[in-house]
């Protein structure tokens, strides 16, 4: 399982401050993008995820220039998420450096607009959606009824997209659930809040999922990231 370091991205900083040897008192503590994404590369980071906040919030990118600057200092993936809505905004994305995109689960019900974002993306496009229960009611479809979680995974197939991104804010994924998500679907399934301990990131490995985003949790210093490596192995 890849661990899978997020840093949400506002007005061009990192949301939360990062300072590796807090612990230990040592180093300097930074809000650089690029900065802290050096930092994880160098510890073994193999893909990274960047959150546009204000993009997120504006239904458009907002911080390419962010994107961009990650991009000129490390030399692994980086996965882009937050107002990415349209075709053209996948391609300022991959323009700007990104090199995988993820799009929120409102595209299911823009089919024309999914297909040509998958046109541009391919393989490289994900689908972000909190896979319980109780907000996929809630989501505002433009559908009759809300899909299960088991009809929807099906229909993202059905249409190309080969990549999930299951958000869960703050609440603790439930194993068991995304154990059966991963048996019954031919998906890359990544794990995204919720885990802030090293015992979780086992979990998630345990349960089958094919990454963890791991944001707050690991720029905080809650959970050590060459243990984590260690954990998910």
């Amino acid at each position: 399982m890849d661990v899978i370091p997020a840093i949400d991205v506002a007005q061009g900083r990192s949301r939360v401050v990062y300072w590796p040897g807090a612990s230990a008192g040592v180093g300097t503590p930074t809000d650089r993008p690029e900065r802290i994404a050096e930092v994880l590369v160098g510890q073994g980071a193999r893909i990274l995820h960047l959150v546009d906040v204000d993009g997120a919030q504006r239904a458009a990118p907002a911080n390419l220039e962010a994107v961009g600057a990650v991009a000129s200092r490390v030399a692994v993936p980086l996965q882009l998420a937050g107002g990415l809505e349209e075709p053209d905004h996948v391609r300022l994305a991959f323009a700007a450096g990104a090199t995988r995109v993820v799009l929120s689960v409102a595209i299911l019900d823009r089919p024309e607009a999914l297909r040509e974002c998958l046109a541009v993306a391919g393989d490289w496009l994900a689908v972000g959606l909190d896979p319980r229960p109780d907000r996929l009611a809630a989501f505002p479809w433009r559908r009759p009824a809300p899909p299960s979680l088991d009809e929807l995974v099906e229909e993202l197939l059905a249409r190309g997209v080969r990549r999930l991104v299951l958000g869960h804010g703050g609440a603790t994924p439930d194993p068991g659930l995304l154990q059966t998500l991963v048996r019954r679907h031919d998906a890359d399934e990544l794990v995204a809040g919720g885990v802030t301990d090293l015992d979780g990131v086992r979990r998630m490995r345990d349960a089958g999922v094919h990454g963890l985003i791991l944001g707050e949790a690991l720029l905080s210093g809650a959970i050590d990231f060459p243990r984590a490596l260690e954990a998910a192995a």
